[in-house]
Formats: C-alpha cells, structure tokens, sequence
C-alpha cells in the first residue's frame, strides 16, 4: 500500500498553466505505474495520464494530449502533471492513484488500488 498527497490545485483563467504534484510514501515508489484521473461536478471519474514503472512510458487522453505531461521523480517519491493552456473543460477534482506494478489497463482505473484525496483545479473562462 502507499499513501498519495496531490497538491498544486488552484484557480487558473484559461490560457493558464498549473503543476499538480502527488507525494508518495510507504512501499517502493519506483515499482507503481501512477496515473492522474479528475472528476468534474455531476461526471464521471476520467482518465487524464499515467506513467508506467518500467520503462517510463507515458499515456494520455486525447483531451489533453499536447497540453498535459506527467512526469515522475522516484528519488522524490513524487508524480507530477504539468497542464498548460488550461480551459475551462479542464475543472475537475484531479486524482493521483498508484498501480502495483500495473502494466495492463492503465488507461483504467481498474489497476489502482490507492488513490490519493484530490486537488481541485478551477480554469475560468
């Protein structure tokens, strides 16, 4: 099991830029593949990003591909997602969650047996 502290939400006007960062502590961070999910008022829980454990390798959706990256530092036990030209679709409570050695269906929330409480990120118009 780890334990994921997001951080970085804010109000943004469009256009904008924000980092979300998501601390990790308990097992090896270096072997959980990390994704970003959100979830906007009345909607259901998305898919943004994630970053597998082996290899690095990077997902997104393609509502943010080109805009959004996510990034990881295992010595800092932390994930990041970098989202520029924010827009108002982007409001949304943004979720970290962690996958045990997830190398299948990561695009799914199915894998992410931890998630980490929210940061909200508010982009007006």
């Amino acid at each position: 099991q780890v334990q994921l502290v997001e951080s970085g939400g804010a109000l943004v006007q469009a256009g904008g830029s924000l980092k979300l960062s998501c601390a990790a502590s308990g097992r090896t961070f270096s072997e959980y593949t990390m994704g970003w999910f959100r979830q906007a008022p009345g909607k259901e829980r998305e898919f943004v990003a994630t970053i597998r454990w082996i290899g690095g390798n990077t997902y997104y959706s393609d509502s943010v591909k080109g805009r959004f990256t996510i990034s990881r530092d295992n010595a800092k036990n932390t994930v990041y997602l970098q989202m520029n030209n924010l827009q108002p679709e982007d409001t949304a409570a943004y979720y970290c969650a962690a996958a045990y050695r997830g190398l299948v269906n990561i695009i799914s929330p199915i894998p992410y047996a931890d998630w980490g409480q929210g940061t909200q990120v508010t982009v007006s118009s």
